[in-house]
This record gives C-alpha cells, structure tokens and sequence, in this order.
C-alpha cells in the first residue's frame, strides 16, 4: 500500500497529492514473503477485511505492529496516539484504498482524544464518497487508456493492411506534437500568440493517429501499387517475356538470311551488313526493355519524350500464335504513361476517398466537447492553402493551426518514408527541398514551415526516424527565404 496524500497540521508537513512535494513514507507490503496477508500493520488489516479501526491510544493497543509509527514519531517528535481507519469501498464493495485519521483534538481542551461514534460514523460517510470519487476517476483514466488503445489498434490494423505504410500512422503524430510543442515555444512573428491547453494537445494527437483511419476501406492492391504496371502481379515480367520474342525472330530472321546467303554464294560483306543490322535492331530492343523497366517505376515527373517513347515502343508488332498483335495493349501504354507515381487518375481518386471516408466515419462519432475538432483536424492533412487541396478545396482562411499541421506533418512523414512502393525513400536535404516548394506554391503554411526548420523540428524526428544514409546537409538559409 502506497501512501498518497500525507498532511499533518501541528507540523506543518504537507506531502503527495497536488503540494509537489514527494511522500518519504515507505509503502507498507500487502502480504508477505510467503503470499500470506499482513494482518499486523492496521491500514493493510482494514484493507484485507474492510473493516474500520478505531483505536484509542496506538501505545497501548495490542495485536498491531505500530513499531514503524513510533519510529517515526521519534524522529518527528509527533505523538501518534488515537487512530482511526476506514476503508475505501468501490460500487463493487471492493477496498481500493484506505482513510487514515491520526489524533482527534477535543476543541475545548486542545487535548488528543479518541475518536467518537458519531466522528466515526461521518468519516465513514465521507469515506465512501471519497471511494466514489476516486473510482470515478480511475474509470475515466481506464476510459482515455481504452479509447487510445482502442485508436492505436485502428491505426496498427491500418498500418499492417499494407507493408508500404507500415509506421504511418504513428509516425505522424510523432511529428505534430513536435511541431506544435515548437510553435507553442516561439515568440516572435505570425504564430507568437498561439498556445494550445492540455486539452487542445490531446485533441490534436487524437486527430493524428485518426488522421487516415479512412484507409480501411481502401483497396490493397491499389495502397500496395509499387510500379505502374503492377496488378496481382508486376507485368513488366510479361513485357520482358515480349522482348526476348522480339529478340528470338531477329535472330531467327539473321540466320534466315544467312543460310540464304550461303546458298546463294554471296560475298561475306552481305553476311556481315546482315550481323550488323541485327545487333543494331538488338541493342534498340535491349535498349528500349531498360527504358520500360525504368519508367514502369513511377517518380515525381515524366517527360513528354518519355511518355510518346512508350507509345511507339508499344506500336511495336509480335507475333503470337501467328497473329501479329501490338506489343504493349493501350491498358499498359496508358499505365507506362502516368507521369506521376504509379497511380491511375481512378486509382488516384480512390486512394484520396480515404479522406472522405475518414472525415465521415470521424463525424459519426459522438465526441466529448473537448475533442469535437477531431474530425476538423483529422480530415484537413491534405488540404492546400492555395485551395488546390482535397477532399473540399480549402484555402488558407478555412483551415485551423491545427490542421495545417497536420498537413507538414503528413508530408513530411511520406517524403521521409522508406516504405512507400512508388518511390525510394528521399534525403533529407531533397525532402525539405520539395517542402520549401510547396511552401513558395502556397500549398503549405509558410510560417509553421519556417518555425519547422527553425526550431529543428525535422532535424530532431529524422535523428530518431530516418537512417543515417538519408541525413545530409539542408540549405536552411534558402528554404527560409
């Protein structure tokens, strides 16, 4: 049993409870050794029975072990004399605690005195309020630890649906408790005013790992699209399997030609226009299957060039089963094509309804008034203030401090990442270039940005976050500009 509040007024000694000052009573053991339940100590018995004790004079009472009281009161000068206990029982009769009062004054004679049937019958009183009072508050410490478990396993299920976003989920709000602890810290230009309570942090975390709870209802096969082609599989291996048929006629094609040449007694220089044609031709198609396996993975930006380049290799003719068929289908010239990513416009639209289905399965949730911006804060991470945002368009003035960090927080967690399938996970310095950017596009706050580069917000989260071979050297001075 563990002492709580200790407060003795003739002495002046406040400890525990909300004084800040730590309690140096040693706790006192339940049951001992042997697993038998300590009946010597007077607030275990009262604990282990639920019975009260009143004792009158803690010097000449038997059948208690009061040796560590009178130690104390040596080394106190305190007398401890009468006692009473009472139990703390629950709704559910169990003892969660136990009151301890120590030596009743009779107000008239300022003289320690037992404590009386009726002083007893009102401690009793008072003690089975406290014991409501504080299991309703263990209920509500067990209700906040359940609903945030509860959030956790939605975010960790999220998260497990796909390799590719592993962490995700809690990753972000790593980073926007960072960056709100940062702008909480700053004193000087547009957010110097700006705090948040308890209250408001814990709504803010909340919305973090809610943040795309959405994505439950999101396909895997399209989370999980690493390369443009892939579905089940990654087709490029059926392209590939194309080029070396390609590759087989040519040859087939040459040696034709040459048994020809052989036949017909025809100088070498023929036999060798034709070696020469053919390891021409050759190297084009070797040269054209290393440019397919390069674009099918998607990156930031594909060229016009790039694009039309696919569109004639795929006008390319092979013969199956002796029909002659283009070589890439229009499903995967238009595949090969995406200049972004590796996501399809329909496929792109179903991975942004993560956002609608989180904001409406949020909304649906019948919040305590402390966290009834969850939903706010949660739906607005891929919002623009340039309005070119989604799900609804919002621009600067529509947004909250809060959802425009969870915005930073999110992008950064997704530049940073090494679990995305579209792309390799970028350096830090090429992150926060693409960030600064975003910043100059008026995509994302430039204020909390520069709070985010100032404060080392993204240096402290890559140290614990990101390995060593993505840490470089970031232009500070340019991004601030």
């Amino acid at each position: 049993m563990e002492f709580e509040i200790l407060r003795t007024d003739s002495t002046n000694k406040v400890m525990g409870g909300t004084s800040g000052n730590k309690i140096t009573v040693p706790p006192v053991e339940l049951y001992d050794d042997k697993g038998r339940a300590n009946m010597n100590h007077i607030n275990t018995y009262v604990a282990h029975t639920g019975k009260t004790l009143n004792i009158q004079d803690a010097y000449k009472e038997e059948g208690f072990d009061f040796s560590g009281t009178r130690a104390i009161d040596k080394s106190s000068g305190y007398r401890s004399q009468s006692f009473l206990n009472v139990p703390l029982k629950n709704h559910e009769d169990e003892i969660i605690g136990v009151m301890q009062l120590l030596n009743s004054i009779d107000q008239e004679t300022g003289e320690v005195q037992s404590f009386s049937q009726e002083m007893q019958d009102l401690v009793e009183s008072l003690g089975a309020q406290g014991a409501v009072a504080l299991t309703n508050k263990r209920l509500i410490a067990q209700q906040k630890q359940l609903f945030e478990s509860f959030i956790q396993l939605i975010a960790t299920a999220i998260d497990k649906k796909s390799s590719y976003t592993g962490g995700h989920c809690e990753r972000v709000p790593k980073i926007a408790m960072l960056l709100a602890d940062a702008v909480d810290k700053t004193t000087d230009g547009k957010y110097k005013d700006f705090s948040m309570t308890e209250d408001e942090r814990y709504e803010l975390y909340i919305a973090a790992w809610l943040h795309d709870c959405g994505k439950v209802a999101t396909p895997p096969h399209i989370v999980d699209k690493s390369t443009k082609l892939e579905t089940i599989i990654d087709r490029i291996q059926t392209v590939d399997t194309r080029f070396e048929v390609l590759k087989r006629d040519i040859e087939i094609s040459m040696l034709k030609k040459q048994i020809q040449i052989l036949k017909n007694g025809s100088a070498d220089d023929a036999m060798d226009k034709i070696k020469l044609e053919c390891r021409k031709t050759l190297d084009q198609l070797n040269d054209d299957r290393d440019f397919i396996r390069k674009v099918n993975h998607g990156g930031e930006f594909m060229k016009e060039d790039a694009q039309k380049r696919v569109a004639d290799i795929g006008s390319y003719k092979w013969v199956f089963d002796d029909i002659e068929i283009p070589f890439l289908d229009a499903e995967e010239v238009r595949n090969l094509q995406i200049p972004k990513g590796t996501l399809l416009p329909e496929e792109r639209e179903i991975i942004n309804d993560h956002i609608v289905i989180t904001i409406d399965m949020l909304e649906k949730l019948p919040y305590p008034k402390k966290l009834k911006n969850v939903p706010e804060f949660a739906g607005g991470h891929h919002e623009k203030l340039n309005g070119t945002g989604y799900p609804k368009g919002l621009k600067d003035e529509d947004m909250s401090i809060q959802a425009k960090i969870m915005a930073i927080s999110d992008i950064y967690e997704a530049l940073t990442a090494k679990d995305r399938p579209y792309k390799d996970a970028y350096k830090l310095s090429e992150a926060m270039r693409i960030m600064g950017s975003m910043k100059n596009n008026y995509e994302i706050d430039k204020d909390l940005f520069d709070i985010f580069i100032k404060k080392g917000v993204y240096k402290e989260y890559a140290d614990t976050y990101l390995g060593a071979d993505q840490i470089d050297l970031v232009d500070e001075v340019s991004l601030l500009k």
